[in-house]
């Protein structure tokens, strides 16, 4: 007695590697996080410029966008605020808004990216908001970045001017770079990098999409030749 056809059925579902994007998003939220923090210290420490007087040693200024120290060798610290917003060099002004509006689009860019995470459970049923929340956290994240380095490079670069002016005399003493300045830098760097490593990682955000099950049959019982009568015989019905 001839094998009936048989149907089987099989699903193939294909899926997207997502381990590189996971770990791109999280040395992404990493460098955002140390970055943000990192800019957020640079804006109000007064550490953006040192001064060493030679005629007292014991003294070190230090100048940042809000407030001007003293430091003396017993380790007493004196500051006071900058007495006028407007009395302030260009610099310091602008600088001092742009250091407050990196600090918000950094916030901002942690929290948009946050949500687009693929750890995150919001709008999981929503695959292509999540990453448009990663992508606009990323760029939002490169923004602040780049609001950092201009106003640390541009308080560096006046800086420099001012240390190598010649129509200074010697006698009178210098600003020169301060602490603050270093992790300006990083704190730009950092933001840039998570943010440029956020938006990359939604190419690689794809959901598996499941196959369409595929059906295949059997190949037919031997000895039915071309012409044969297609109609089961008599003995073929017997169970």
């Amino acid at each position: 007695m001839p094998e009936r056809p048989r149907l089987r059925a099989r699903s193939s579902a294909r899926t997207m590697p997502g381990g590189c994007g996971a770990k791109a998003q999280g040395a992404g939220m990493l460098l955002a996080l140390l970055g943000w923090i990192s800019s957020c210290v640079t804006t109000f420490v007064p550490l953006w410029k040192n001064l060493n007087l030679d005629l007292n040693e014991m003294e070190v200024w230090n100048m940042g966008l809000w407030q001007v120290c003293i430091t003396q060798e017993e380790g007493v610290v004196e500051c006071q605020a900058h007495g006028s917003f407007l009395a302030l060099p260009p610099e310091l002004r602008i600088s001092r808004l742009l250091m407050c509006l990196s600090n918000g689009l950094g916030l901002l860019g942690c929290l948009l990216a946050a949500l687009g995470l693929e750890g995150w459970r919001t709008c999981e049923d929503k695959p292509g908001r999540k990453r448009r929340l990663l992508l606009g956290g990323g760029v939002t994240l490169g923004m602040a970045g780049i609001t950092t380095l201009v106003p640390v490079s541009w308080v560096a670069y006046n800086t420099v001017l001012d240390f190598w002016d010649e129509t200074v005399p010697d006698i009178v003493p210098r600003w020169e770079f301060g602490e603050a300045t270093f992790l300006g830098w990083f704190a730009g760097a950092f933001l840039a990098a998570g943010g440029l490593l956020l938006a990359c990682s939604t190419r690689s955000t794809k959901t598996a999409t499941p196959l369409a099950p595929g059906c295949y049959q059997a190949p037919a019982a031997p000895g039915r030749a071309e012409g044969h009568h297609l109609h089961p015989r008599n003995a073929d019905l017997v169970i």
